[in-house]
């Protein structure tokens, strides 16, 4: 059975969390994630893609029920090493990720709305690593990622005592770009799909890499790279046609060349 399921359409790959109650995020559903990568990255029909929960959450968190079937600390790990492989492949992934939270991202589920490019969230929504609630630690990069996003203070208040930050609380520290009233989130996500739809694959493709480089480059070095990017990127048709477009005051159409 499937719990993630995708259309294309206009450029933008849409994929919706559906495993019920509250689309727990379990290894199947890890596993066709990393599977949606596989089937939309090489195609030149997709230039963005969006992830949303259907029903009441995006995901409120990981998969309990499946824990209870592992009874060793290596196969824990190996689960662990799985979700952070296929989180990490999103964050570096070559066209843009957009998360579209609803209802609540928990434990997994914000461990996975974090390894997209940009969030979007409901208001209300509900944010939060509550694993010590369980005895438990985060282990798809939560501990990790959280503090890049609302500094170290904030993600050791979140983590320790298991209290969520609302929609609107995770836009003020970082965590998620816009929130929205939740009838909204998903069309105001759509409607960045699209814009972004129309930007150029090759610039965008060389951003989301400058993005990528700066996790692990110095300041330095980061703009040597930028500076070699930038001269790769402007001989492109992309940026040819952008710039005629421009001077003679029309949309342009990109071809991702």
């Amino acid at each position: 059975m499937s719990f993630l399921k995708w259309e294309n359409d206009q450029y933008i790959s849409t994929a919706v969390i559906n495993r019920p109650p509250a689309n727990a995020l379990a290894s199947d559903l890890i596993n066709e994630v990393d599977g949606w990568l596989d089937a939309v990255e090489h195609d030149d029909n997709v230039r963005v893609l969006l992830i949303h929960g259907e029903g009441r959450f995006f995901s409120a968190g990981a998969d309990i029920k499946e824990f209870t079937q592992i009874d060793s600390g290596a196969a824990f790990s190996k689960l662990a090493e799985r979700g952070q492989k296929v989180f990490e492949r999103m964050e570096a992934f070559s066209k843009p990720i957009i998360a579209s939270i609803h209802g609540a991202a928990l434990g997994g589920g914000l461990e996975l709305a974090m390894g997209c490019h940009i969030r979007y969230v409901s208001e209300t929504a509900k944010l939060g690593l509550p694993e010590l609630q369980l005895g438990l630690v985060p282990g798809f990069a939560g501990s990790q990622r959280l503090p890049r996003f609302v500094g170290f203070a904030k993600a050791a208040e979140m983590l320790l005592s298991s209290d969520p930050i609302t929609g609107e609380e995770a836009v003020q520290w970082g965590l998620a770009n816009k929130a929205f009233p939740e009838d909204e989130v998903l069309e105001k996500s759509k409607a960045l799909a699209s814009k972004l739809a129309g930007k150029s694959p090759v610039s965008v493709k060389a951003a989301l890499d400058l993005l990528q480089y700066s996790k692990t480059a110095d300041f330095h070095e980061g703009v040597a790279k930028e500076a070699e990017i930038f001269g790769e990127v402007f001989v492109s048709e992309d940026a040819k046609e952008g710039i005629k477009a421009f001077i003679d005051k029309r949309k342009p159409e990109f071809k991702g060349r």
